[in-house]
Parts: C-alpha cells; structure tokens; sequence
C-alpha cells in the first residue's frame, strides 16, 4: 500500500488542479455569455440579407455577370480552418483539421488544394502532420468586430476575384448551445444563388446590377464574420464543457484518494499498535 504522505500530497495536487480548472470554466462562461449574445443578434440579420441577396439575384442573368459570383471550373481551392490561439477545449481545434484534410483526400482529391489558417493550435497541429499552410491569420482573434473581420474577408474575397482561386470554404464550428459545437464546412464563394429560386416580379430602383454590387461585398463580409463569431462562441463552449469534465474527474479521483488515504492510515494505526503490544507483552515475559 503507497505510503499515506505520498498520498496526501498527490490530493493536494489534484486540489490545486481542480481550483484552476474550476476558475477556467467560470472565466468561460462569463465570456461564452458575451459571445453567445454576439452571434445571436447577427443571425436574424444576416438571414434576411441572405432573403434580399437571393430575391435580387433571382433573375440570373445580373449575379452572373459580378465577380464574387463567376462559378468557373474548381481546379483551385483555398480551405479556410477557423480554429483557436488557445487549447484546453477538447476536440475543438482537432475536428477543425481533421475536416480540412477529409475535405483535401475526398472532395478536392486531385486540386491544387491550399489552407490558411485562424488559429494557432490548427496550425501546429497541421505542422505536426506535415501539412503544408499557405498563411495563417492569428492576430484576428484579437478583435473581432465587424470592421476589423472584414478586411481579411476582403483579401479573400480579391483573391477570388483575380482568379487565384475558384472556390473558397470555410471550415468552422457552428454554436448551438454551451455544450454542443456543429462542425461545419460552408462555401464562401463564389456566391451561390438557390436553383428553385424563382423571379420575383419586382422594380428595383435602382437597377439590380447596381444594388448586386453594393450588396453581395457587404453580405460577404457580414458572412465572415458570422463565421468567427460563431466559432469564437463555439470556442468558450467546447472549453467550459471540457474544464467542467476535467473538474468533474478530478472530484472523483480525488475522492478515490481519500478512501485511500483512510486506509493507509488506519493500517499505519493498526500496525503501529500491534507493534506497541507486542514490545509490551515482550517486556512482561
């Protein structure tokens, strides 16, 4: 049986372990509240702009002549991972790269396939893997508002435009709820109209060439940042959970530790007496 001060100091070790993951998890949950506030508003938004997008461009012949929606044979293609700077969320950053690298060997078998990343732990988990990444964008998480989230969606959005590449996806994790992330792979361009999207018998004013161009730049731009929006709610779910279950475990070992504990000691008792009753009998013969 271990002896009872090893014992001890390994259930003071586990303590301090579950005072930090416990303080993680309430760090994350005050900021999972922030951004689940964030991605909640949006939605609606970019829901009807989608709405308009799509009566607009019902036509066909106006989308198909603007340079965000030029559908041309996909021989290049850009993924974009959007993971985290930071670990201790599970299998957040993991399901990221492993969905980018099913969709290099499956769907876009055979392209000329490049990454860029958002985020630090993706990168060094793709580096680990030897997978080649083309830039990546950290520094992006360190503001997420709209402003700022749609200049990176602007270079993307010219490099498609200058035909560097011909489709663009976005991998991400979708927030549900605190304890449910929805991986998720979505095309950002070129800019996809509905095939049963009917004309609308409308009079635009003014013309829907003109209203496409102002329109779909702005809409791409709000989709990106949906997309951070959402994985950075995502994020502080995936990490809240994860802290609670290492919290959880933690109680429970420390726990078996105690019996443990218990145990040793009361034999250390035990053989501590027998050993005093057995020097007094000794004595008395």
């Amino acid at each position: 049986m271990p002896n009872p001060k090893e014992i001890k100091e390994r259930i003071q070790s586990i303590t301090s372990t579950i005072q930090i993951t416990s303080a993680m998890k309430l760090v994350s949950a005050a900021k999972l509240r922030r951004a689940q506030d964030a991605i909640i508003k949006i939605r609606p938004y970019i829901g009807k702009l989608q709405e308009l997008l799509q009566n607009v461009a019902s036509g066909g012949e106006t989308i198909d002549e603007n340079p965000y929606a030029i559908q041309r044979p996909v021989e290049k293609v850009l993924i974009i991972g959007i993971a985290s700077n930071k670990g201790l969320c599970g299998g957040f950053n993991m399901n990221v790269v492993k969905k980018i690298l099913d969709l290099k060997e499956t769907k876009y078998k055979g392209k000329q396939v490049k990454v860029i990343i958002l985020g630090k732990k993706a990168e060094e988990l793709l580096h680990f893997r030897k997978i080649p990444v083309e830039t990546t964008y950290n520094d992006i998480f360190n503001d997420l508002s709209y402003n700022n989230v749609a200049q990176y969606a602007k270079i993307f959005m010219d490099d498609f435009a200058a035909q560097k590449y011909d489709i663009i996806e976005v991998v991400y994790n979708q927030f549900k709820n605190a304890a449910t992330q929805i991986l998720s792979s979505e095309q950002f361009l070129p800019v996809k109209v509905k095939e049963d999207a009917k004309p609308k018998d409308y009079i635009f004013e003014p013309s829907p060439e003109i209203i496409l161009n102002d329109l779909i730049p702005r809409a791409l731009k709000i989709q990106f940042h949906k997309f951070l929006l959402d994985s950075n709610a995502a994020e502080h779910g995936a990490r809240m959970t994860a802290m609670h279950k290492a919290t959880d475990n933690a109680e429970e070992l420390r726990k078996e530790l105690n019996l443990e504990y218990n145990k040793a000691r009361q034999t250390a008792i035990t053989n501590q007496i027998l050993e005093i009753s057995s020097g007094a009998e000794a004595l008395q013969s």
